[in-house]
């Protein structure tokens, strides 16, 4: 096997020229630089990543926090579409993933600087953690390490923060309920500690006020972005409203299972009650019926969160906030108020 020190031999240099021009120091004069490239490759050299970490200060690594990974979750992609998009871009970068699982309990067990120091991770994101969770006081508290954000709106001197345009998204959805002639529309959403519950719900709120349509509170249900949630609330929100003749659901997942248990109960959509979703997962055009949705490109918020990383790692002039479109996909479970 090839060293440094073989690779330094057969250039005619030192092993520190050979470092600094493999690592792309500018002090590098650069046909020698060149040189050391082209008898890297002849000669099969191949650098030891923990000696080039030690040398740099850097592992290339980034590290990926995502809370509550769990095998029940495994039919909404949202959180491995992501995934995809932060994994592909930091390959493109040359740099590489570690992936934490975690939750508020392991996060009182140990620190976020700990878990990071340990791991011996250049940065993190972050990804599903509640505003309450306790690594968010840490992320936004520290100065010296990069954290970025994925729809989590907090803001620090290294923090930044990647998202879709969850209100718009959401106004654009019961807007397009209240076009079929719908009045009385319930929402079903995630939990009060994610941000974009809230976002959502504001969106809810903007596009009732203008059709001036009254909000009212009782009509919003909290259904834990989870199937069984979302069907628990539609049983419960039509006892409650039996007026009701829509639902906009914060998230593909509760739309489905409020969809189930409308059929369960003999409800027809779109005929008895109009249903739309958020996120546009696959399984969402497979359904039947196939569901109208508010469509986010989940793997570009994990790219661009991945761009903004290695951006503020490389020293690069970083906007700390990325706000990506949504888009109405309207499909078999919407239709006229009769």
């Amino acid at each position: 096997m090839i060293t440094i020190k073989d690779l330094a031999k057969a250039a005619g240099v030192s092993v520190t020229t050979v470092s600094r021009a493999l690592n792309g120091y500018s002090d590098v004069n650069e046909k020698t630089r060149q040189k050391i490239k082209k008898l890297a490759q002849e000669l099969g050299y191949r650098p030891n990543a923990l000696a080039q970490s030690l040398v740099l200060k850097k592992t290339r690594t980034i590290g990926v926090i995502m809370s509550h990974i769990r095998k029940s979750e495994a039919k909404d992609s949202f959180a491995f579409e992501v995934l995809c998009g932060i994994n592909d871009r930091v390959s493109e970068l040359n740099y590489e993933i570690l992936l934490f699982s975690t939750n508020p309990n392991k996060q009182l067990n140990k620190s976020y600087i700990d878990l990071c120091r340990e791991r011996n991770v250049d940065g993190v994101i972050l990804q599903g953690l509640g505003l309450s969770d306790p690594y968010m006081k840490e992320v936004v508290s520290q100065t010296n390490f990069p954290s970025v954000l994925i729809d989590i709106p907090l803001s620090g001197e290294r923090v930044g923060h990647v998202t879709s345009d969850n209100v718009s998204g959401s106004r654009e959805a019961v807007r397009h309920l209240v076009e079929l002639g719908h009045r009385h529309i319930i929402m079903i959403n995630g939990y009060d500690e994610a941000s974009v519950s809230r976002e959502r719900l504001n969106g809810y709120i903007l596009a009732l006020q203008e059709a001036g349509i009254p909000y009212d509170p009782s009509y919003v249900y909290d259904g834990n972005f989870d199937e069984e949630g979302g069907g628990q609330c539609m049983l419960r929100a039509l006892e409650e409203h039996p007026q009701a003749t829509a639902v906009f659901c914060a998230s593909d997942l509760m739309a489905i299972g409020a969809i189930e248990a409308l059929k369960r109960i003999g409800k027809s959509v779109p005929g008895d009650v109009s249903v739309v979703g958020f996120d546009d997962i696959p399984i969402s055009s497979y359904f039947t019926p196939k569901l109208t949705t508010v469509r986010q490109d989940k793997y570009s918020l994990g790219y661009q969160a991945a761009q903004m990383i290695v951006d503020m790692l490389e020293g690069m002039q970083v906007k700390h906030k990325v706000v990506l479109s949504t888009s109405l996909v309207i499909r078999e479970s919407t239709g006229v108020f009769q």
